[in-house]
């Protein structure tokens, strides 16, 4: 299978990618630092595809969609993972600057690769997207309101997508569960040890998302074992 990957570059989206190439699936990811987009491509090389890409940006994300889909067929199953947290505290302490970059990256960055992306697996009437929700895109917590939103938003966002589809398609919006990572660890610090590590996550979630399909279609899921 072809798999495509924003956020790349770190966390769970650089563990996918692993495991996905390990088990002899192509990978495509964007992320934005350039050094570990380098060392990617340095490390997998053809028929792999590693670029730099600020999702939030439009223009960008159809500069890679381009790139991507003029050589190569659509993805088969196309992860919307790069995401960003908010700086700890209560909502009125939010300032503009730091929300708009949640709804950017979170929110924006999402419709930005469906709008480029999805049109050429349409055509096909095949394939699936899945965005990266979160257990604070079905709940609430103090002091993360700006991620919260960003993750409900993806849930309707998704389900909404998944109305629009052709049959044989499905978008679903895919809750990780709790894992230890950078992004954890700014909410939880070292609490965020006692969940498991994204390489051992990526042992479990590679297959399940590899077993999603039309019968998915619209539905809230998450990745079993892992909800915390």
């Amino acid at each position: 299978m072809k798999i495509l990957i924003t956020g790349v570059t770190r966390g769970l989206g650089l563990a996918l990618a692993k495991k996905f190439i390990a088990l002899g699936h192509t990978v495509i990811g964007c992320g934005r630092s350039g050094t570990e987009i380098f060392d990617l491509r340095m490390d997998h090389g053809t028929p792999h595809d590693f670029m730099v890409c600020d999702v939030s940006i439009d223009a960008k994300v159809a500069i890679w969609a381009a790139k991507v889909l003029e050589h190569e067929s659509p993805p088969d199953i196309l992860i919307n993972n790069a995401g960003v947290m908010n700086p700890l505290g209560p909502l009125w302490e939010q300032n503009d600057r730091e929300f708009s970059k949640i709804v950017d990256v979170n929110v924006r960055g999402v419709a930005n690769v469906i709008r480029h992306f999805v049109p050429a697996m349409v055509a096909k009437k095949q394939g699936v997207i899945i965005n990266l929700s979160s257990g604070w895109g079905r709940s609430v917590a103090a002091d993360v309101a700006p991620y919260c939103a960003s993750k409900w938003a993806i849930e309707g966002l998704t389900k909404a997508l998944a109305e629009e589809l052709p049959p044989g398609m499905a978008a679903i919006p895919l809750n990780p569960g709790v894992i230890d990572t950078d992004m954890l660890r700014s909410c939880w610090a070292e609490g965020a040890s006692g969940f498991p590590k994204a390489a051992a996550w990526a042992e479990v979630a590679a297959p399940f998302i590899l077993g999603l399909s039309a019968k998915d279609n619209g539905q809230s899921l998450s990745v079993s074992g892992m909800e915390g």
